[in-house]
């Protein structure tokens, strides 16, 4: 076996001190070289004898942890080792700058043991100062009086027994809590400590190859009542994106947006970030031609970054509607709503159904500019008039739909008959003529102008 012990520094007395990612997103991290993590006093383990090859060896394996350093602003410092006792050992001495024993694991310092570290005083006036020292000791009489830990430990440091250890897993929902370290009055300072979270969902997301759709960020209000009111017990924002991502940066300004918004009812002192919808992601896609490398914001993320400070509904986008009416051909929906997703068999039918209706149809003729809703026009005599007589060129096209009835028409169908027409001073327009029913219409003719042709 050959462990690697990792450990980084973080100076708390440090005013400016970087965001170091929570315990749990370290030994993430660390999943993608191995599958055999586990975290050891301060130190995080990695069992790395069944892959080290697959990284180039040992050395090649050091040298790509050093530079996949989660904290970019934390040094990372690592030692080697037979077993997880001589690497974690190896690593203590490193952090004290002290040169390691030429005969290891005997010569290396009693006080680099974990399992010795109560008994050190004892042991020293034994004269018994290193793992060495004590490991030629009657194995009964140290069993005795220093208990079976200690036996143990040194056993497992020279080999001849099986080290346990609780291997870390890799969750399939990323939700982490944070206990703030002072309570947060407002949205800088929950978004102060939620970079840690955001950094820690990075590491998961690119652990299991997601990106992230749409996030929960909650926080715990420290106060039951303000005011005499009664207060709920946390708050909570939503984020969602258009596209799955892993950028954090986009995330963050996202949030930060939200929060801005967010008015706090009381101050918090907890912090829990999860994710409500996941997709595989499959990478970012670029180009060898610098003009398709473009810089700056992609379009969703200006859409998703205006939606959350304008609000969902004031951002909108075209949705495609079942309907023949050529105002109902479209719908308009918040851009970060997802359409209704029908069953694979039912899509399927309906795809199918429609692309032979729109291949009968004669789309061609449909103008580029449609009204909001139809003008009605203007008779003379029998001939519809728009800035003048019209005369028609084309048609008609007969339509014949909302049978169903909508609350809009009153339970109405569309009965309608499109023509091309010529206005003298408006150009090419379409118009049509509402077909009278017995059943629903009293007999008038009705002509409506629909749309514009360039």
């Amino acid at each position: 076996m050959h462990w690697i012990a990792l450990r980084w520094s973080l100076d708390a007395d440090t005013p400016d001190a970087p965001v170091l990612p929570t315990p749990e997103a370290l030994g993430w991290w660390a999943l993608r070289y191995t599958p055999h993590v586990a975290w050891q006093d301060e130190a995080l383990m990695l069992e790395v004898s069944a892959c080290e090859r697959l990284w180039g060896g040992r050395l090649q394996l050091m040298r790509q942890l050093l530079a996949d350093n989660p904290a970019p602003d934390v040094r990372m410092q690592g030692a080697q080792g037979a077993t997880s006792l001589i690497a974690l050992a190896r690593l203590r001495l490193f952090v004290r700058q002290e040169k390691r024993p030429q005969d290891v694991p005997a010569g290396l310092p009693l006080d680099t043991l974990s399992a010795a570290r109560e008994h050190l005083d004892l042991l020293a006036r034994l004269g018994c100062r290193t793992w060495g020292e004590v490991a030629a000791l009657p194995r009964g009489g140290l069993t005795r009086r220093f208990g079976a830990g200690l036996r143990e430990a040194l056993d497992a440091a020279w080999g001849l027994r099986p080290e346990s250890h609780a291997w870390l897993t890799l969750p399939d929902v990323f939700e982490q809590k944070l206990e703030l370290p002072a309570l947060a009055e407002t949205a800088p300072e929950l978004m102060w400590s939620a970079n840690r979270l955001l950094s820690a969902l990075q590491i998961w997301l690119r652990a299991r190859q997601r990106g992230a759709r749409a996030l929960e960020l909650q926080w715990t209000l420290d106060l039951k009542r303000f005011n005499g009111v009664n207060l709920p017990p946390h708050q909570q924002v939503t984020v969602r994106t258009a596209e799955p991502t892993q950028d954090m940066a986009h995330l963050r300004r996202l949030l930060s947006e939200k929060l801005a918004l967010t008015t706090l009812a009381a101050p918090a002192s907890w912090l829990r970030l999860r994710t409500l919808e996941t997709d595989p992601w499959t990478g970012a896609s670029t180009s060898f031609l610098p003009e398709d490398n473009r810089r700056g914001d992609r379009l969703h993320e200006m859409v998703e970054r205006l939606s959350v400070r304008l609000g969902a509904q004031q951002v909108v986008v075209p949705s495609a509607q079942a309907d023949h009416r050529p105002e109902r051909k479209q719908a308009w929906r918040p851009a970060l709503q997802k359409e209704k997703e029908k069953a694979p068999g039912d899509k399927v039918r309906k795809e199918a159904k429609a692309a032979r209706a729109a291949a009968s149809q004669p789309d061609a003729i449909y103008p580029p500019w449609l009204l909001p809703e139809p003008l009605l026009l203007e008779m003379d005599g029998e001939r519809p008039c728009y800035r003048g007589p019209l005369s028609r060129l084309i048609g008609p096209q007969r339509v014949e739909t909302g049978w169903w009835g909508d609350k809009e028409d009153g339970g109405q169908p569309a009965m309608r008959d499109y023509y091309v027409a010529e206005s003298p001073e408006a150009g090419l327009v379409w118009i049509f003529r509402e077909r009278p029913a017995a059943r629903f219409s009293s007999g008038e003719v009705r002509w409506y102008l629909q749309g514009f042709y360039a």
